[in-house]
């Protein structure tokens, strides 16, 4: 079972806060992130669409997640545990200051939590190879590797990940 976490969905107001908070990130040495992906108009979209997600504490931005149902054609050689219906866990993004804080797994559980209140049981994700922080959130998280692809023109490869959930 996983925890109760709140997070909020996005909105038009808070696209300058993340797109700040992905900035900051770009900066990063761990940062995978580059000026071509993702920009403003993606996390404009997700708001549109309803999957962006923010962690806010006191005004604060915590971090974003973008939730849906939308699969990569590249999605389709993978290895996954199974062809249900699944939600996948997009772009997500931690503010430095609340980084080692528990906050990417708490984005994790919301994931977790949104896919069993609309009765899906299953989650995908992927990141890319050369973000260790990423792959090892998915791991401590309980996601199981199910393969590896290239994945929007770059040059590293994309690792995948799944999980089935518990009631």
């Amino acid at each position: 079972m996983t925890e109760n976490v709140k997070l909020y969905q996005a909105a038009e107001s808070d696209i300058e806060e993340i797109t700040g908070l992905y900035e900051q990130a770009k900066g990063s040495k761990f940062c995978t992130w580059d000026e071509n992906y993702p920009k403003a108009e993606n996390f404009k979209q997700d708001i549109e669409e309803g999957s962006l997600y923010v962690d806010e504490f006191e005004g604060d931005l915590i971090g974003f997640v973008c939730i849906n149902d939308v699969q990569p054609d590249e999605y389709k050689e993978m290895n996954w545990i199974s062809d249900e219906d699944a939600l996948v866990i997009h772009r997500m993004g931690i503010n430095p200051k609340y980084r080692r804080q528990g906050k990417a797994k708490n984005l994790i559980r919301y994931a977790e939590n949104l896919a069993m209140d609309n009765g899906i049981m299953y989650l995908k994700t992927d990141t890319n190879s050369m973000n260790i922080k990423m792959y090892n959130l998915f791991k401590k998280c309980g996601f199981r590797f199910a393969g590896q692809m290239e994945f929007m023109g770059k040059t590293d490869v994309f690792y995948c990940y799944d999980i089935k959930l518990d009631v």
